[in-house]
């Protein structure tokens, strides 16, 4: 009965420390709410009002469970402490300690993100950034592996002692139940960490499939220019860099929209955002089956394997109807119910010490795939298991991984996040971009000029960003080779978009087509066994063009209704060209564009058009009235080899500026008074590819939306 006694004591020791953890962290969360996400005006808000506290009861609950699962451990060592000493068990004594295990395991946690992860705690993080410096100073690898040890080594001693005490005592009843505690403890934590590498041998059947293999290794907002083939003065990529030489690298592709929704879904259908229906990141339930046939369909139509793994970024290849068989993706990030269930900052910054590992993703999904956050291995990771299971088999595979390691706020992992970045730097933006961390100062940095930010500082985090990407690659690449698929398997390196750096003011994507257009302008690297010639193709091609040319490159038929054409003959003659124009419009603005001119079309703030047609799913869209606005309000261009034609939609009419990028790569000078010819039959064509909007028709100066009855 005594034993009894002071296991209720142990517990009541946790559950105390675990109750008050959550109620401050619940209280604190509450008083300074936060949200994810875009902002969402308050009546769309209030129809959410009982599943967000159902959602705050969820985080608080998981709070407490972990929480007291920490404290337990203090209890437990209380427990062995008492066994050594001869002492009884006490609640006072059982309290202080279950509150000491939690401190100081929740900190050497904290400790382990902010030298390894710094972006995943600014990701949550409510305060001056200032504030963690010093202590980042004196964190190293070495350190944090002693501190490690230190911890687990003295757990260990304490339980020990506590059971060779108890069997000394006879207290078998407590040695049996620290042997379990010390048992499960250690099957917790390694469950937790241990990654068994992918199997790398003797796997060699899915070498003699009959097709070729297709593998895609894209990230998000990756820069074409940040590559030694393009020029790029610091070597962030080595790795792709030695695959370049023996495979065929796009200098200058081009994607129709810099947002990833519709990009992806133009380079995955080979279809025109007009015909995809897809304009926006904000896509309506029923816009999401596609109306064009995705390439990942065909595949699994003619046998293939098709699967899709990523991280918060790749979310759009499980929501739009792809067709991929297998998805390890998070739910749309542009949902309501999944932003609301992140929860605020204080709450989601606990939760994020402990959720970034197997059971975190099973049981917190919202908060693994946190914007924000880089989880990249772990995207890696999961690919290279993929590729051991389907290297088992004896079907092709099509595999497409998609990671936001160069996305803003262009944080990354240890060591990549410090490893251009200058030494002394001690601003907000030390470990990621600052300022990104809820919707409204989204919305403000959007519309702050260059003035207002560290600019080299930027551009360091995310050339950091981009090494860590080309790591990501080689682990991937060098697994499959180890499996022996490298000479029967395409690879492709892309992204979705590019980012303006603040070349013209301002940063970000999709924003404008002034300039040299490091938003519209994407990496594309085809590596194909058959053509390991290696070539630089400078010439203008689109991303529409991806899909036909994979088709072509796997020997399946290309679909007639596409709107791309094949790149193929890129890879087997040297002088090949196409002479292709290339297509691209800007996306939704977040808010006001730096240098916009006054009289330019607009339309309301992104708050006021968004809205959740469907309450029960909780995706958010853009309301129908606001759509042919949005579709107006679009700036335009035409780039060909040498040529880029822009149009601007004024009130009055439109505006276009003719640049020869040849001369004039960054376009400063609008030619088009000494190039009147030329103007005009790029005109004609930007025209003729506007004019393909539906519901809209050409009046001579901008798109209109189509009287009902003019069919």
């Amino acid at each position: 009965m005594r034993e009894h006694r002071q296991y209720w004591k142990l517990l009541a020791a946790a559950a105390v420390v675990a109750t008050l953890v959550t109620l401050v962290l619940t209280a604190k969360s509450l008083l300074d709410f936060t949200r994810t996400g875009p902002e969402i005006r308050g009546e769309i808000l209030d129809s959410y009002s009982s599943y967000a506290a159902l959602a705050m009861l969820r985080l608080a609950a998981w709070t407490w469970l972990i929480s007291f699962a920490l404290a337990s451990v203090g209890s437990v060592i209380h427990l062995a402490r008492c066994q050594s000493h001869g002492r009884p068990v006490r609640f006072l004594p059982a309290l202080i300690w279950a509150g000491l295990a939690w401190s100081i395991i929740t900190g050497a946690l904290f400790l382990h993100l902010l030298l390894y992860n710094p972006s995943g705690i600014i990701a949550s993080f409510l305060y001056d950034p200032a504030r963690l410096y010093p202590v980042w100073d004196l964190l190293t690898p070495t350190r944090l592996t002693l501190l490690q040890i230190l911890i687990i080594g003295l757990l260990g001693l304490a339980l020990l002692s506590g059971i060779m005490a108890g069997r000394r005592r006879g207290a078998v009843g407590t040695a049996r139940f620290l042997t379990a505690y010390a048992i499960a403890g250690a099957a917790l934590y390694l469950g937790l960490n241990y990654h068994p590498e992918p199997v790398s041998h003797g796997l060699q059947a899915g070498t003699t499939t009959p097709r070729m293999n297709l593998l895609m290794i894209g990230s998000d907002t990756l820069r074409a220019d940040r590559f030694s083939v393009t020029g790029y003065a610091r070597e962030l990529t080595p790795y792709i860099d030695d695959l370049a030489r023996e495979g065929t690298f796009f200098t200058q592709a081009y994607v129709p929209v810099a947002r990833t929704a519709p990009s992806l879904a133009s380079m995955l259908t080979g279809a025109w955002p007009q015909r995809t229906g897809i304009r926006s990141n904000y896509i309506g339930d029923p816009e999401t089956r596609l109306p064009a046939t995705g390439l990942p369909e065909l595949l699994s139509r003619a046998g293939y394997h098709t699967a899709a793994v990523g991280d918060w970024a790749g979310g759009d290849l499980a929501k739009l109807s792809f067709g991929y068989r297998k998805t390890d993706l998070p739910e749309d990030q542009w949902n309501i119910k999944f932003l609301i269930r992140q929860g605020p900052k204080d709450i989601r910054l606990f939760l994020s010490l402990f959720a970034h590992n197997p059971l975190g993703k099973r049981l917190l999904p919202e908060i693994y795939y946190l914007a924000g956050f880089p989880i990249y291995t772990e995207i890696t990771y999961k690919a290279r298991q993929l590729l051991s299971e389907y290297a088992a088999g004896d079907r092709p595979f099509h595999l497409n991984v998609f990671m936001g390691a160069t996305h803003a706020p262009f944080g990354s992992e240890y060591p990549y996040y410090k490893m251009f970045a200058a030494g002394d730097y001690y601003g907000d933006s030390k470990f990621a971009l600052s300022g990104l961390t809820d919707p409204s100062s989204i919305i403000k940095r959007q519309e702050q000029g260059k003035e207002a930010f560290d600019i080299q500082q930027v551009i360091d985090l995310y050339d950091g960003a981009v090494r860590s990407f080309d790591d990501q690659v080689r682990a991937i690449v060098e697994h499959l080779e180890s499996l022996g698929l490298r000479d029967n398997t395409l690879i492709v390196i892309y992204s979705d978009h590019g980012t303006d750096l603040f070349e013209r003011h301002t940063w970000g994507q999709g924003n404008s087509v002034v300039g040299d257009d490091p938003s519209a302008r994407i990496p594309i690297l085809i590596l194909d066994p058959r053509h390991r010639d290696g070539r630089a193709v400078h010439r203008t091609v689109r991303s529409v063009d991806l899909m036909p040319t994979l088709l072509e490159l796997l020997e399946l038929p290309v679909p007639e209704s596409v709107d791309g054409v094949s790149l193929a003959g890129y890879l087997q003659q040297a002088d090949f060209d196409l002479d292709l124009p290339a297509f691209h419009e800007t996306g939704v603005w977040l808010g006001q564009i730096p240098g916009l001119q006054d009289n330019h079309l607009q339309y309301p703030p992104l708050l006021e058009m968004l809205e959740v047609p469907d309450k029960h799913t909780g995706t958010l869209a853009i309301k129908p009235e606001y759509r042919s606005r949005v579709i107006q309000a679009k700036d335009r261009m035409i780039r060909t080899d040498k040529w880029k034609l822009v149009y601007l939609p004024m009130r009055d009419g439109a505006e276009y500026w003719l640049f020869d990028i040849e001369n004039d790569p960054l376009c400063y000078d609008n030619v088009i008074d000494e190039y009147p010819q030329v103007a005009a039959r790029l005109k004609r064509e930007l025209i003729e590819w506007m004019s393909l909007e539906p519901g809209m028709e050409w009046d001579g100066q901008l798109l209109q939306p189509r009287a009902a009855g003019n069919g």
